[in-house]
């Protein structure tokens, strides 16, 4: 069902992208949206990682740098039938972790200090079978895709607001006003739309990542026990390297806020509903998969 609709929503995220470009310029316009989705898609798939691990200052560690980190992602690796990842730390006293890189082979997984000095060691392999469930469903290449999409999007509302200003001179006063309102709602609401798409990606893909945790541990209450850890630092203990477009990397998200305007506007799932369904999976109504 993650899967399912994950599916769906990207086709939803393709459809407003080319549906956007269609009302700028036609059919010309949505072939032009489409390509561009397509172009940034590309090049993004090969850098985002570079992009991401950089903006982290974060250093690539071993079994020598970083014991206990290095143990779980190699044990769990195995158990997961998943290639060894690259491993990096980077400096934060928020616990929080992170999976990135554009496929199973060519993956990473960064943990913050903080994570390593607060977590025991069952929690820490929770939070690490939760990263590496991202990579196993090729979690990185989908949220990469929605936020591209999402930004195609905002750029092509910017667009029809130009030809709105620039391109009206052809066309009588009433024309003008009903497409300067059209565009106005355009650029208002399409990339409001991107961003509601791209959250219930998010939200889906960190509801399949915590089962797989699960599974990979036969350990769910573990990691129950390191998002709540988690979400109490965060609210006390902010990360400088943490930006809104990157918010749907972390385990959870490194911004504090728990009102309902907050929860409803996160790119992650509450606490108490990632809690329930760990809940579900210990009382067998849920079976997870890895």
């Amino acid at each position: 069902m993650n899967y399912f609709k994950t599916f769906l929503l990207m086709l939803a995220m393709i459809a407003l992208c080319m549906f956007v470009g269609e009302l700028v310029g036609g059919l010309r316009g949505a072939a032009f949206a489409f390509i561009i989705a397509a172009v940034m898609n590309f090049a993004m798939y090969w850098v985002s990682d570079k992009i991401v691990i950089s903006m982290h200052g974060a250093v690539e560690v071993g079994a020598k740098e970083a014991p206990g980190l290095y143990r779980a992602v190699q044990r769990l690796s195995q158990a997961g039938n998943l290639p060894m990842p690259k491993i990096y730390v980077f400096d934060s006293d928020q616990p929080n972790a992170f999976a990135t890189g554009r496929n199973v082979n060519h993956a990473a997984v960064a943990a913050s200090r903080g994570l390593l000095e607060m977590m025991p060691q069952n929690e820490l392999e929770a939070v690490i079978a939760h990263e590496l469930s991202h990579i196993k469903h090729r979690d990185m290449l989908i949220s990469t895709m929605a936020a591209v999409m999402a930004g195609a999007i905002m750029m092509l509302g910017r667009m029809a607001m130009y030809a709105q200003i620039f391109g009206g001179g052809r066309r009588s006063d009433d024309d003008r006003e009903g497409g300067g309102i059209a565009a106005l709602a355009l650029i208002i609401l399409a990339p409001f739309a991107a961003f509601l798409i791209q959250m219930a990606i998010s939200r889906s893909r960190e509801y399949a990542a915590d089962e797989g945790s699960a599974a990979l541990t036969g350990d769910p209450a573990a990691l129950k026990k390191a998002l709540a850890r988690i979400h109490r630092t965060v609210e006390e203990v902010p990360m400088d390297q943490a930006a809104p477009a990157t918010a749907h990397l972390y385990i959870m998200n490194p911004f504090a806020g728990g009102g309902f305007v907050s929860n409803l506007f996160s790119t992650h799932p509450s606490l108490d509903r990632r809690i329930a369904r760990l809940e579900e999976i210990s009382d067998g109504k849920i079976i997870p998969v890895f």
